[in-house]
């Protein structure tokens, strides 16, 4: 594909850093909030626990949140050969596309879904009994087409009167990502969510939410901090690393987000004072703005965020925060709905220009990927630094590890 200019010298090798297996995260810590913090707000970086998050955030500031749920899309199956084949399902096949809607589905549905072991499964169906709540689930699934690298798959199961989102939570099992190389343990189930999770529709972690507690929430709120909650449904693609070709060869995934009307009213109450919690949040939250900007050229426009469009010079017309805002309520004014649903493939790289927020709560990230690009996009060069940092002063890394706080 052909790179905006903006971006078309971004070289993915200074993008890169000495990840040794031992400083991943490999388990949670047993109490959440006791992870490591590290805080910069552009002079150096230095180190808290994230209990005390309520102590380093702006006054009076929004911190927004995603809450959406990790579904157990790991299915697995025994052939009579003896081979195992697992189904890893990403989302509902078209023309299906509303999550919530397809999870409630009964007796039937169509997913497209990722196949491991897949030359082991010529022909005929998978079939599975699952044990579930004193119960049996009986599993049955076809293939219905190859789409690229994935599969679209028919699911059919008795009892037919289960949903699909109990299918799932009875016979799947949580997706750990690759990078912890282990198999899900009873405690992932609890562990690789967040306590405020409370949409179906991810298939991996917002981890930066991991490190929240009740107890924290509770001191945030004391301290007069708003919290609210988009959602975007995490999809495998946040694992995609880019390839040795950069950007012009890297299609970001496609996630759907919903925003409700009272957290766009508030966005406008607190411009300038935003803090997201998660790069899914940023990634959401500057979404937000750009469908604002669609809807300045064309008050019927989809929510549909393509990965390039901030890039693009037809975009640059310099829309103020508040109008864009102010054209998404217009929008639901108009269609007399309380929440936006759309979809977000937005590319956040060193060149972009923040509109949002005025700081991010995040994980650390893995070299030469697209959250690592969408930090740096926000640090500059000092990523450098701040990653050292956290290297040579024992911080956990990745989905498991430790937080940032990064403020301007």
């Amino acid at each position: 594909m052909i790179l905006p200019p903006i971006l078309s010298h971004l070289d993915i090798e200074d993008y890169d850093y000495q990840l040794t297996d031992e400083r991943i995260a490999k388990f949670p810590l047993d109490k959440r909030d006791e992870s490591k913090l590290l805080l910069f707000n552009g002079h150096m970086p230095h180190e808290d626990k994230f209990k005390n998050l309520f102590h380093h955030l702006p006054e009076d500031c929004l911190l927004v949140l995603n809450n959406t749920r990790v579904v157990h899309a790991r299915l697995l199956f025994r052939k009579e050969t003896g081979a195992l084949i697992e189904v890893f399902c990403l989302e509902p096949a078209p023309p299906s596309s509303e999550i919530q809607m397809a999870f409630q589905q009964k007796g039937e549905v169509i997913w497209k879904c990722l196949l491991g072991n897949a030359r082991r499964w010529k022909s005929g169906e998978l079939k599975g009994t699952f044990g579930h709540e004193g119960a049996n689930i009986r599993i049955n699934v076809e293939k219905v087409k190859q789409v690229g690298d994935s599969y679209e798959l028919k699911f059919t199961w008795q009892p037919a009167e289960l949903t699909f989102a109990e299918i799932l939570e009875g016979a799947g099992k949580i997706p750990l990502p690759p990078y912890l190389n282990r198999s899900a343990t009873e405690s992932d189930n609890d562990q690789y969510q967040t306590v405020y999770a409370q949409y179906d529709g991810s298939v991996a972690a917002p981890t930066a939410g991991l490190h929240f507690t009740p107890e924290l929430f509770t001191a945030l709120k004391q301290r007069k901090i708003s919290i609210d909650f988009v959602t975007l449904h995490v999809g495998a693609g946040t694992f995609k690393p880019i390839g040795r070709d950069g950007l012009s060869s890297h299609t970001m995934h496609s996630e759907q987000v919903i925003i409700t009307k009272p957290l766009i009213e508030k966005l406008i109450k607190k411009k300038g004072n935003i803090v997201a919690v998660g790069t899914t949040s940023v990634r959401t939250l500057e979404s937000l703005y750009w469908y604002g900007v669609k809807l300045e050229k064309d008050k019927n426009a989809g929510f549909l965020i393509d990965q390039f469009d901030p890039y693009q010079s037809e975009n640059q017309t310099g829309l103020r925060v508040e109008k864009a805002l102010q054209n998404t309520l217009d929008y639901l004014k108009k269609t007399g709905s309380n929440h936006l649903t759309g979809y977000t493939q937005l590319m956040i790289a060193p060149g972009y220009q923040y509109r949002m927020i005025r700081g991010m709560i995040t994980n650390f990230h893995q070299p030469r990927s697209t959250l690592l690009l969408l930090i740096a996009a926000w640090l500059g060069d000092k990523w450098k630094e701040i990653y050292d940092f956290a290297l040579e002063n024992d911080f956990r890394f990745l989905s498991y590890g430790d937080a940032c706080l990064f403020l301007k």
